[in-house]
């Protein structure tokens, strides 16, 4: 009897964090339409399903430098209403060599994806906190996913999503594994 409202409960939390992370993965578009969609939009290592093309890439609000001339131009860290931050960017490989997105990837056994960005955090360095990357309820991060081996002298669309420090907090420092850290100043979307 004990376990009956145990299971109820955990249903309703379940569906209850199903919704938030439909809401939170939603799309751009008020349309379905498949014309609109271009060829591998819903694929992961594409952006995860976020639109890129509304990114403007020329806009740099700083760059992450890594190992032999890797390098992650920030473009957007925005703000939005429902409390999430959401970081837009682009990785170049500006090396003679293949760069292993691998590095970026978070060590918690929880994160499902091999290679990704799921090592992002984000630093409210004034009030002292680490903001981990989001995960869906299936444990992927809210980030771009299965980004293959970067070839020398390629780029690729990258994103990551955290939860919104507290509204006064405007100034937050990026970091990704492997990389130089970039502070960043948060726009109100």
């Amino acid at each position: 009897m004990g376990t009956r409202p145990a299971r109820i409960a955990m249903h309703a939390v379940v569906a209850a964090a199903l919704s938030c992370a439909l809401v939170a993965c939603g799309g751009g578009g008020d349309s379905d339409s498949d014309e609109e969609k271009k060829p591998g939009d819903d694929k992961a290592g594409n952006s995860g399903g976020r639109n890129t093309d509304d990114v403007d890439t020329d806009k740099l609000l700083g760059e992450l430098k890594g190992p032999n001339g890797v390098v992650v131009s920030v473009h957007s860290a925005l703000r939005d209403e429902g409390g999430f931050v959401t970081i837009q960017a682009t990785l170049n490989n500006k090396s003679d060599e293949a760069f292993d997105p691998v590095r970026l990837k978070s060590q918690e056994a929880s994160i499902k994806s091999k290679s990704d960005i799921s090592g992002a955090t984000l630093v409210d360095t004034q009030g002292k906190k680490r903001y981990m990357i989001l995960r869906d309820t299936d444990g992927q991060c809210l980030c771009t996913t299965d980004i293959p081996l970067t070839k020398a002298g390629d780029s690729r669309p990258i994103f990551a999503q955290f939860p919104a420090p507290p509204k006064e907090v405007k100034k937050v420092q990026f970091q990704l594994p492997t990389m130089s850290p970039v502070g960043l100043e948060l726009s109100e979307g």
